[in-house]
């Protein structure tokens, strides 16, 4: 029932799991766990027995601080990623406490979003059959992010990363650092505003979401050198796992840590930029998020997140109050989504946010959904109003208000 995560490699270790097992056993740095395998036949006759062995598998680890995630057999698939569907549940300590955020997680199973999901992926008739769930020492990260790597040769690495823990960056509430690094070690960027951060509570369970200092919140977070052995490390990862990558991972105390790694599912928009340079040393023109000084008064311009081109009415979504506010075939704008907005992609004709990045959990289901999406688009809000007939551009990145 309890695997330490280098022996998760059966099916009921579910995806997530298996993936990470795999880059440990091939000495990629992850950090170390072990996987409350999918056991719904037994799992209520058994369980005293499977907390006592979450009991002496935290006990091995030194009983840290811990991270725990979902690992669904219909998680982490080459067609389907269910990015951001099942919870997660970050800064747990104890026994108790694990074993709770366990059961919140296979909780989610059941929740609005992963069934409008997996009707919308044809899995809306196969029964869940139990949800494995992965627990890992968490890595208290300085910054955080996503990478792809490339899909074809030639193609850049993409990574985008923020201040802090990883949910900044993959539940799109702020604008990331994006940086391509081209096969030759070409590096463009692109620098957010990360005005918040996400990190562990002393003493307590949980994360708090702090603001990030004035002078840091431009700043870039990553240098070219760190880049590289990112590039490095998902190149790594991409030949163990037999495919284009899409990773999560930590830095702490300038060591890299892979904390997901899943197929990329859909191709990704290009990155715009001002003007490339190699890491030889020299300035990087940066293209900041959302400059509409750039474009004709009518055009607004953000982060390409999902190809498309799409003209339909304009509709302004506040939060999940306004959900039904919604019509078939409307552009959704708003601040930002979380997995909690994705039944909308079922009937919506693209999302346009004001902040967030490609590769965050919202980009990739919007790329799966095969809706445009645009992101980053500093007072979208402002600028269109309900009903706007509006062209958006998930390649280029552009709006434009008829």
């Amino acid at each position: 029932m309890v695997r330490s995560l280098s022996n998760a490699h059966d099916a009921l270790s579910g995806g997530k799991a298996r993936s990470l097992a795999r880059l440990l056993r091939a000495g990629l740095p992850v950090p170390d766990g072990f996987v409350v395998r999918a056991d719904p036949s037994s799992a209520s006759q058994r369980g005293e027995m499977v907390r006592d062995w979450i009991d002496q598998e935290l006990s091995r680890l030194g009983d840290p601080v811990v991270a725990v995630r979902s690992s669904a057999a219909d998680e982490d698939r080459a067609d389907t990623s269910a990015a951001g569907m099942y919870d997660t549940v970050l800064g747990v300590r104890g026994t108790d406490d694990v074993c709770a955020a366990i059961a919140s997680c296979r909780r989610s199973a059941d929740s609005a979003r992963v069934r409008d999901y997996r009707r919308r992926g044809g899995h809306s008739g196969v029964p869940m059959t139990g949800m494995a769930v992965l627990v890992q020492v968490l890595v208290e990260a300085e910054v955080a992010g996503v990478m792809f790597t490339p899909r074809s040769v030639g193609d850049p690495t993409r990574i985008e990363s923020s201040w802090g823990l990883g949910p900044s960056v993959v539940n799109g509430g702020l604008t990331p650092d994006a940086f391509e690094v081209g096969s030759s070690g070409a590096i463009t960027a692109a620098i957010g505003v990360k005005n918040v951060r996400t990190d562990t509570v002393e003493d307590h369970n949980g994360t708090k979401t702090t603001a990030v200092a004035e002078e840091l919140q431009t700043s870039r977070t990553l240098d070219d050198e760190t880049l590289l052995r990112l590039k490095s490390l998902g190149e790594r990862a991409s030949a163990v796992l037999g495919g284009p990558q899409d990773i999560e991972w930590a830095i702490a105390d300038s060591a890299i840590w892979v904390v997901q790694s899943r197929p990329v599912t859909a191709a990704l928009p290009a990155l715009p930029v001002t003007r490339t340079a190699s890491n030889t040393g020299q300035d990087i023109s940066i293209g900041r998020h959302g400059n509409s000084d750039l474009a004709p008064e009518a055009t607004l311009m953000g982060t390409p997140g999902a190809h498309g081109v799409v003209t339909a009415p304009a509709r302004i979504v506040s939060g999940l109050s306004a959900f039904s506010d919604v019509k078939p075939g409307e552009v959704v704008i708003c601040a930002y989504t979380d997995p909690s907005w994705t039944p909308l992609f079922s009937i919506a004709a693209g999302v346009i946010t004001e902040v967030g990045g490609a590769l965050s959990h919202a980009a990739i289901v919007a790329r799966e959904y095969g809706i445009p999406a645009v992101l980053g688009v500093t007072s979208a809000r402002a600028r269109i109003v309900n009903g706007d007939l509006i062209t958006m551009d998930g390649t280029a990145g552009t709006i434009t208000i008829h």
